[in-house]
Formats: structure tokens, C-alpha cells, sequence
């Protein structure tokens, strides 16, 4: 058996970083600041520690664009490195100084903060620069170095007169990547994947406008003076202890966070967990769309107050996906461009995590103060719903603070709507019948009716209705849920007080014989009932399980498309007390009692928004005439 080591060709190296490593060439400015981030930070921790005699100060990386010399500089006031350091920093492709670093500090330096992992992000550089330059000096107050590289696997390094401890890379940009010499797009770089950086970077100067001096005439202008232009936070609201920060703060980072966003977040949840996994962060509820689809990617996630991505799919659940605001974790898995997350048990925890802390945070809002979780409900639902859908652990906490409103605009948890009602609402089986309506408007006569009968109804008007009362009565044992224009009313809940029929059953059955004649057998169930003598004579119910399971077709239920499209069907209830099934009864005429069926017929599918076309053609005439 043969044993070696597998050789790496140098001159292969650059073509595959600039081709392959990362997905996008503008992350060579966040993997720079990056590494000068850590190095000031490493400097921090050893000036903290008494292993370095040098003065930490007040920090900042500089950066700064020269588009005549087609330079970009990145400048930090680090710990900088002595000329034997840039030997094996640099000069080793993949040797991570940060992870040496942490792992001769690992008992004090594991919360420094320090980024860096695979010890590639240097090389990025030469994604947009044709050649770059080193110039560091150490903060031991060694010799300083300067060291060129123009992308091949040779370098040269030499002696430099450079007195201020730090480092200052040098890109000189390459002829097709001139754009990132645009000041304007540094800018927009620096906002988009450096704004919450632990250390300030200034780009350019700013103008600031100074108080007047005393007794200066109103028209005259307010001094101003030029200042560094500092385009991040190094200390965000994330970073911070819940108990350290007020209402107001976390509406401010929202406003920073998404400063086109005029509305004040409904709410919030701080993240702050340091054990399985270090995890930090705070969701926002936005006040939602109705067009829920353009609200994803909204949550930013970040490593060590890096920006990685908008698109949290994995580590966020998929009911939360609709939120707003930052995670923020070390122990993220990503790939070696920290572009992307990578298949973790971590994140699975993470995401477990997140979604109790939702929970809980729900449940204490809940609890203490009703009055306004209810005022809040309509714009927050979809996401509990959802959630009550599509993750159990999260159901199992929900049930106790989800909302079921009524029309009178009242609020129950199923379990107060359960002890309201039980007495009243239940059907000859002894099983507990929900009433609900999905549209007030265009069901206000179901509605109307079930209230005169004493009865509770809800409103459910979520887009995924269907598949939510598919799990309550999955979960709640000998439940049923009606919507009220479904399956008729009268037919499912016991009443001792039953209504007498004016007719008798033969009389009835000859009834139904003859409105079957005239109706379409193919759509409608002719059901003759005996109803309050108020009620209208002809009302058109569609079956509870018919009507659902169109429902959850068309708003996407897994695997219902198999089934095809399901037919239309609906109960034709004829009311054998009304004085109107009298004068059909009493016609000898059998057109006009034909033409009398139809119209009954059609006043009903008008209420329903079931008229239509040539229907609604001849409705209209047969009225005419009629008049």
C-alpha cells in the first residue's frame, strides 16, 4: 500500500479563486474589512490582557478610492504584522490567522468577536485587482513590511518606512472591473455588507452644519465643517441586552434597518442565547401586506456583525419567513464565500429555537395585555396560523393564544369558545358545531339567520381557513366546523324547540319531486326542511366537505390537485313554511310553476354571487315579465 501527499498546483490557485470561491466580486470589499476588523480586534483582546504594549485607541478602518491611479486602499490601525508573519499569514493560501488566533486564546478570546475561518478571504482581492500591495508594521514595533503580489504564484517583499502600526492593502484595479471605482458603489458596498461592523469605517468626509454663534443675524448661514464620514454601527441594537434597551430603540433600528418603511413595527422579539449555540438577533412583526408573497427576505443574517444573506430559508421556519429584522450566530454553517448556509444539525436547532421563542413571546403578550394582542390580531394571523400549520411544537403553544374573532367583533381561544357554546351548538350526535363565516358581506342573510337562532358565529377570513379548520378538528376530538351558508344550519345543531312543517311528508316528497323536475340534477340536492315561515324560501348551501376541499385546491393543498377539479354541488333547502312554497303548491299551471321554481331558484343563486351569464340573461327577462 502506497501513502503520500497530495500536491496542490500554486499556478491553478488565483484562476480558481477568481472563478469559483465567490459567487459575487463586490464581496472582496467585506472579506478586506473583514480582516482588518479582526485585526483591530485582536489587538483589543491582547492590549486587554497585557500582551501587547502598544496604545489601543479609538480604531477606525479607512477606506478610500484614488479613481486616477485606479486604486482602492483599505487602511486599519490593527496589530499589523512583522515581515515573518506576512510569510505565513499571506503567503499560505488557506492558513487562517483568525482560527490560530482564537485557538492560543480559546479560553479568553472565544467572545472577542474575531471573524475570520478559512483564511481565503484575503484572495478575493484579486477577483477585481490585477496586482495588490501589503504595507503593514507590527504592533510589537518590528520593522514594517511591504509585500507584492500581481496574481501569479510569484511575490516580492522588502523592507518599508511605514511608522504607524496597522496594515493598508493596496488593489489596483484590474481594466474590467473599473466600476468599483465609482465612489457611489464603494458607498452602496459598504452600507450593504459592512453597516453593523464592530469597528467604525470611515469612507470619505461629510459636512456638518454647527450652531450659530451668539448674536448672529437670521439670515445669516450656519457655519459648517467637514468630518470623517463613518458609514456603520459598530454597536447595533442586537449586540445589546434586552434590559439595556427601550421601546423606542427598537423602533429606531428598525427605522435603520429599513428606512423606506414608514410604519412603526407592531412588535418585537429579542434573541439572546449563548448555550447550545451563540445566537442573537430581533424579529419584527411588520404590519403585513395583503399580498403576503413580496413580504419574504426581509430577515438579514449576519456572522459576527457580518452581512451574509436576506435569505434565511432553513434557519428561520417558514411561518416566520414573513418578519422582519437580524439573526446574528457564530455557529451558523456556511460555505467557504460565507455566501450561502450549509445542512447542519446546528440549524435545525436554531430554528427550533426561534420558533419557541416566537411562541413564548406570544403567549406573553397575550397574557398581559389582551386588549391590545387582540387589536393587533388581524394583522398578525397569518403568521400564527401558518405556523399552527406547518410546525406541531409551535401548535402545541398556540392553541392557547390563537384568536377565533366572531362577527360581533369578540374574541375567543378555542377553549372559551368551547364553554360558550357547547350547551347550545351541538348536533344530534352530541358532537360541539363551530359556526363560521368567511365574508361578511356576502353571507350577511346566513349570518343574520344563525344569530336570530342564538347561535355564535366566527369569522375566519385567512387564506388558508381551510386547512387551519382541518387541524382544529383533528386536535379537538368530536368538533365540527360549518361555515354558515355551508350544509344547512338547522340539519346539524339539536334544537328541542324543532320547527312543526306546514306539510306532510308525502306532501313534502311530492314537493321535492317536482323542483327536482326543473332543476339541474347534475348540481343541485333538493333538501325540503321546515324553517321558520320568516326564512327565505329557497337557500342554496354547498356541503361542508365539498366546499373545503375546493377551498384548500385552490389555495395550494398538498397533493389535492390528483383529485382534479372537484364538481360543482350545492343543497338547493326548500323551506316548506313559506307562503311562497304555498303558491308553487297551489299553481295548476305547470309553466308557471315551472317559471316560478326557476325564479325562486335563481333569487337564491343571486344571493350567492351564483348567477351568471345566460342565467343572469333569462333572470333578468323572466323579472321583466313578471313585474
Amino acid at each position: 500500500m502506497a501513502t503520500g501527499n497530495i500536491n496542490v498546483s500554486v499556478e491553478n490557485i488565483f484562476p480558481l479563486i477568481k472563478k469559483f470561491l465567490y459567487s459575487d466580486h463586490e464581496i472582496f470589499l467585506r472579506e478586506l474589512i473583514s480582516n482588518a476588523t479582526d485585526a483591530t480586534l485582536k489587538l483589543k483582546h491582547l492590549t486587554s490582557i497585557g500582551e501587547s504594549k502598544s496604545e489601543y485607541g479609538n480604531p477606525v478602518i479607512e477606506v478610500s478610492v484614488d479613481k486616477e491611479a485606479k486604486q482602492i486602499r483599505i487602511k486599519d490601525q490593527g496589530l499589523g504584522m512583522t515581515s515573518e508573519e506576512v510569510e505565513k499569514y499571506i503567503n499560505q493560501v488557506a492558513f487562517s490567522g483568525a482560527e490560530e488566533f482564537l485557538d492560543k486564546y480559546k479560553d479568553s478570546a472565544k467572545d472577542s468577536g474575531i471573524i475570520g475561518h478559512f483564511g481565503l478571504g484575503f484572495y478575493s482581492a484579486f477577483m477585481v485587482a490585477e496586482k495588490v500591495e501589503i504595507i503593514t508594521k507590527s504592533h510589537t514595533g518590528a520593522p514594517a513590511a511591504h509585500w507584492v503580489c500581481d496574481g501569479s504564484p510569484t511575490f516580492s517583499l522588502e523592507a518599508s518606512d511605514k511608522e504607524d502600526r496597522g496594515t493598508e492593502i493596496i488593489l489596483h484595479v484590474s481594466e474590467d472591473e473599473l466600476g468599483f471605482l465609482e465612489e457611489t458603489k464603494i458607498s452602496e458596498l459598504l452600507v450593504k455588507y459592512n453597516k453593523f461592523m464592530p469597528v467604525p469605517i470611515k469612507f470619505g468626509t461629510k459636512t456638518e452644519t454647527l450652531e450659530k454663534p451668539e448674536g448672529a443675524k437670521e439670515e445669516d448661514a450656519a457655519p459648517t465643517q467637514e468630518v470623517d464620514n463613518i458609514i456603520n454601527n459598530p454597536t447595533p441594537a442586537w449586540t445589546k441586552q434586552p434590559a439595556d434597551l427601550e421601546d423606542n430603540d427598537y423602533k429606531e433600528f428598525y427605522k435603520e434597518l429599513y428606512p423606506m418603511q414608514f410604519e412603526d413595527p407592531l412588535f418585537n422579539i429579542h434573541l439572546n442565547v449563548d448555550y447550545p449555540f451563540n445566537l442573537t438577533g430581533i424579529l419584527y412583526f411588520p404590519k403585513l401586506d395583503p399580498n403576503v408573497g413580496i413580504q419574504k427576505d426581509k430577515i438579514q443574517l449576519y456572522q459576527n456583525q457580518v452581512y451574509v444573506t436576506d435569505n434565511v430559508e432553513g434557519i428561520v421556519p417558514e411561518f416566520l419567513m414573513m418578519l422582519r429584522g437580524v439573526i446574528d450566530s457564530p455557529d451558523i454553517p456556511l460555505n467557504v464565500s460565507r455566501s450561502y448556509l450549509q445542512a447542519d444539525g446546528a440549524v435545525k436547532k436554531i430554528s427550533s429555537y426561534i420558533t419557541r421563542k416566537v411562541a413564548d413571546k406570544m403567549n406573553s403578550l397575550f397574557k398581559n395585555n389582551r386588549a391590545d394582542f387582540e387589536a393587533k390580531w388581524d394583522d398578525i394571523k397569518i403568521v400564527i396560523e401558518y405556523g399552527m400549520l406547518s410546525e406541531d411544537k409551535f401548535f402545541d403553544k398556540a392553541k392557547n393564544f390563537a384568536l377565533l374573532p366572531t362577527v360581533d367583533g369578540a374574541y375567543h381561544t378555542f377553549e372559551e369558545l368551547k364553554t360558550k357554546v357547547e350547551a347550545s351548538q351541538t348536533d344530534k350526535d352530541g358532537k360541539l358545531v363551530v359556526l363560521y363565516a368567511s365574508d361578511k358581506d356576502a353571507q350577511h342573510s346566513y349570518i343574520q339567520s344563525a344569530k336570530d337562532k342564538g347561535y355564535e358565529v366566527l369569522l375566519l377570513n385567512s387564506p388558508i381557513v381551510s386547512h387551519l379548520i382541518q387541524k382544529l378538528e383533528a386536535t379537538y376530538e368530536n368538533t365540527t366546523f360549518v361555515r354558515v351558508d355551508g350544509d344547512h344550519v338547522d340539519n346539524l345543531i339539536k334544537k328541542d324547540d324543532a320547527t312543526v312543517s306546514k306539510l306532510s311528508d308525502e306532501e313534502k316528497e311530492a314537493l321535492k319531486t317536482t323542483i327536482e323536475a326543473v332543476v339541474p340534477k347534475e348540481t343541485y340536492t333538493v333538501q325540503v326542511e321546515a324553517m321558520d315561515s320568516q326564512a327565505s324560501p329557497f337557500i342554496i348551501t354547498q356541503p361542508e366537505f365539498m366546499r373545503r376541499m375546493k377551498e384548500m385546491q385552490q389555495s395550494g393543498g398538498g397533493g389535492m390537485g390528483m383529485f382534479g377539479n372537484f364538481p360543482e354541488s350545492y343543497n338547493l333547502v326548500v323551506n316548506s313554511n313559506h307562503s311562497f312554497v304555498d303558491k308553487i303548491n297551489s299553481e295548476t299551471n305547470e309553466e308557471a310553476k315551472s317559471g316560478l321554481i326557476k325564479q325562486a331558484l335563481d333569487l337564491a343563486k343571486l344571493s350567492q354571487n351564483l348567477l351568471k351569464g345566460e342565467d343572469l340573461t333569462n333572470f333578468v327577462k323572466r323579472s321583466f315579465e313578471t313585474i
